[in-house]
C-alpha cells in the first residue's frame, strides 16, 4: 500500500511539479539567461533576479502549447471560428472603427476584413486576449519546454526588454499560453519590431487601443509582404492524379498558374498568368476540398505559420465583408 501511494505521489508531482515550484532563480539556466541579460542589455542584477524569483512556471501552459487547435481537420477547426457570433461581431467591429480601419487600409493596402478578421480569429475583437501572465508563460516555455526553448528564450528576451522601454512591470500584462498579448495576440518581438502608434497619441498601445491594434495589424502584414489588389485564394477542382506531387507542408507559392493545367487544376475563376499558387487541402469529414493560396494568404500565415489558421481567417473576412457590405456600406 505504502508503495502504491509513493508511486501515485510521485506521477502528481511529475505531472504538476512545474506548478508548485516556488522560484526557479536556482537553475543553473535561468542564472545563465538573468546573466546574460545584465551582461547584453544592461540590466541590474538585483531587480532581474527579483523579477524571477516571483515567476510560477505552469504545467498547463506546456499541455496547452502540446495540444493546439491547428493540430485538429479542418471540419473540426473550421466551426470553431465561421460562426455567426463571431461574423456579427466582426460587422460591428468594422462599423465602430470604419474610419481607422479605411485609414489602415488606404495606408498599408491591407482590405480591412482581413485586419477584422485577425482580431476576430486571435481575441473576438479584443474580448478575450488571455489570462496568464505573460511572463509566466514565457519563462514556462523558454525554461520547461525543450521542443521551442530557442524560439521562447529570445522572446523572453525581447519582452523584458519591451517592458524596460514602457516602463512596464513585467508581471502586470497577461496574455495567451505562448505569451502572445493583448488584442492582435503580438509576441514580444512582433510587437517591438511591427506595433505602431496608429492614432499618433506617443503611446503604443495594443492592449487598449483598437486604433493602435488595427494599424499594427496592417503594418505586420505589409512589411511581410501583403500586395494591395492581389488575390489571397481561390477554390479549386482536381482530376487525376497528377496533382499529388503539389502537395506538402510548405506554404509558400511556387507553381506558375499557366501549369496548373498541366497538374489537372482548375480554378473557379480566371486567375492572372503572371501569379504563383500553392496548392492547398483541406481535410473534410468525408474527403478534402483543395485550394489554391497567392502569395497574399501566404503572408497570412506567417501571422501564425498553419494553413488551417489563414483560411479560417480568410474564410472569416469573407463572410464579415458580405454581411457588412449588405447591412451597414
Amino acid at each position: 500500500m505504502f508503495s502504491l501511494i509513493k508511486k501515485t505521489v510521485l506521477i502528481l508531482f511529475v505531472v504538476s511539479g512545474i506548478d508548485a515550484q516556488a522560484s526557479i532563480i536556482d537553475r543553473d539556466d535561468v542564472k545563465a539567461f538573468i546573466n546574460s541579460m545584465v551582461v547584453e542589455h544592461g540590466f541590474e542584477l538585483d531587480a532581474l533576479n527579483a523579477v524571477f524569483k516571483r515567476i510560477k512556471l505552469s504545467a498547463s501552459i506546456v499541455k496547452a502549447i502540446s495540444s493546439p487547435a491547428e493540430a485538429l481537420p479542418w471540419y473540426k477547426y473550421r466551426p470553431i471560428f465561421l460562426k455567426t457570433n463571431r461574423i456579427n461581431l466582426g460587422v460591428e467591429f468594422w462599423a465602430k472603427h470604419k474610419i481607422d480601419l479605411a485609414k489602415a487600409e488606404k495606408q498599408y493596402g491591407v482590405p480591412a476584413e482581413i485586419i477584422v478578421a485577425i482580431i476576430g480569429v486571435e481575441t473576438r475583437y479584443g474580448k478575450n486576449v488571455g489570462k496568464y501572465k505573460v511572463i509566466n508563460s514565457l519563462a514556462t516555455l523558454a525554461f520547461n519546454y525543450p521542443a521551442r526553448a530557442g524560439f521562447f528564450k529570445k522572446e523572453l528576451q525581447h519582452y523584458l526588454l519591451l517592458v524596460r522601454e514602457q516602463g512596464i512591470d513585467p508581471h502586470a500584462i497577461k496574455g495567451s499560453y505562448a505569451g502572445a498579448m493583448g488584442i492582435p495576440q503580438f509576441i514580444s518581438s512582433s510587437y517591438r519590431h511591427y506595433a505602431v502608434d496608429f492614432d499618433n497619441d506617443g503611446l503604443i498601445d495594443i492592449w487598449k487601443n483598437p486604433a493602435d491594434a488595427i494599424g499594427s495589424v496592417a503594418n505586420y502584414f505589409k512589411v511581410h509582404g501583403w500586395k494591395a489588389g492581389r488575390m489571397i485564394a481561390e477554390p479549386a477542382h482536381i482530376k487525376g492524379r497528377m496533382y499529388i506531387q503539389l502537395l506538402s507542408n510548405e506554404l509558400k507559392p511556387e507553381l506558375p498558374v499557366v501549369d496548373l493545367a498541366g497538374f489537372g487544376i482548375t480554378a473557379e475563376n480566371d486567375l492572372p498568368a503572371g501569379e504563383k499558387v500553392k496548392l492547398l487541402e483541406l481535410e473534410n469529414a468525408n474527403g478534402s476540398e483543395y485550394w489554391l493560396g497567392f502569395e497574399n494568404f501566404y503572408v497570412i500565415t506567417r501571422y501564425n505559420h498553419s494553413l488551417l489558421y489563414a483560411m479560417a481567417v480568410y474564410q472569416l473576412a469573407m463572410e464579415i465583408r458580405l454581411k457588412y457590405v449588405a447591412e451597414v456600406a
